[in-house]
């Protein structure tokens, strides 16, 4: 019977956060394999400039800079295969995952699979991200300095987004398909009292108007069905996320919004199993936090391999 090859940490997802860790494992000398679906990066690689990541005083584009963390990890001896994690078993010893490239067996994984934003669905949502819609206020907000954004939602991420816009942007129109805000009411007043906050009420954006890039988008009302043309030059679609944990069902401990529960050590309820990034619970998700998420995991990792608690 051919024996097979146990590596000692697989990590599952090619973003800043599984990079991270697998950097860390390779230099303290852990055998390290990267399973990555597309390409390294993750979301952030759907970044066009990154501007909050410390040590590029211009900026990165988050192509760019997943190519540095990937080549950074394997410098030190990571490996990374292209496969489509296709089961994963984390019960058993060694663990087990199936990729469309083969089995493969890790006596730790590092899940960092992410979340993917929820889109509206509206035709040519996709080709015109990064030309007008965007889903993270706080990764691409800069670029509409001093112009006229609409934001899509009614939850605490809208509301945070609207803020943040507030300060970068000359004007910030709120939709919300209800007639009041979802958001914790920590949200409300600072938003009536901005002086560049408009709200749309009881409204859903039906289309996205565009040339090139986008000009504006088409309102309904959703009582009257009134439809209305509103301009703009950017969209920030703020409507959740999907954690991509359809895998781990079953055998991690999820939240009610499908995120994988771990604190800050990001240990989930399975040894030898950490959630990083997006894909578990916490109060903020950018590429530094996932970063941080990586370095931490593999402390706790080599303290499992070596036996600790």
């Amino acid at each position: 019977m051919r024996e097979i090859h146990v590596y000692d940490m697989i990590v599952v997802g090619g973003g800043p956060g599984g990079y991270t860790a697998a950097l860390y494992a390779a230099r303290a000398s852990l055998d390290t394999l990267v399973l990555e679906k597309l390409s390294a990066g993750g979301q952030m690689a759907l970044t066009e400039e990154i501007d909050n990541y410390p040590g590029f005083e211009d900026g990165i584009d988050g192509f760019t800079l997943a190519e540095k963390m990937q080549q950074q990890a394997e410098r030190f001896g990571a490996k990374s295969e292209y496969a489509q994690v296709e089961r994963m078993n984390l019960t058993t010893v060694p663990k087990v995952l199936e990729t469309s490239e083969g089995t493969f067996y890790g006596r730790t994984v590092v899940l960092a699979t992410g979340a993917n934003p929820r889109e509206l669905g509206l035709d040519n949502e996709t080709a015109l991200t990064g030309r007008g819609v965007a889903y993270c206020a706080a990764c691409d907000g800069m670029r509409y300095k001093g112009k006229t954004v609409v934001v899509v939602g009614g939850g605490n991420s809208a509301a945070a987004d609207a803020m943040l816009l507030s300060r970068i942007a000359q004007k910030v129109i709120l939709v919300h398909r209800r007639d009041t805000l979802r958001a914790t009411k920590v949200y409300h007043e600072p938003l009536i009292q901005a002086e560049n906050i408009e709200f749309r009420w009881n409204s859903v954006v039906t289309e996205l108007l565009h040339e090139d890039k986008l000009t504006g988008v088409k309102l309904k009302d959703v009582h009257t069905g009134e439809e209305t043309l509103l301009p703009c030059d950017g969209v920030f679609i703020s409507v959740g996320r999907k954690p991509a944990t359809e895998l781990v069902q079953g055998q991690l401990n999820l939240d009610h919004s499908g995120y994988i529960i771990a604190d800050e050590t990001t240990k989930t309820n399975l040894p030898g199993v950490y959630a990083v990034g997006d894909v578990r619970t916490k109060p903020l998700r950018q590429v530094v936090t996932a970063v941080a998420d990586g370095a931490t995991a593999v402390h706790m990792a080599e303290e499992f391999l070596a036996g600790g608690k």
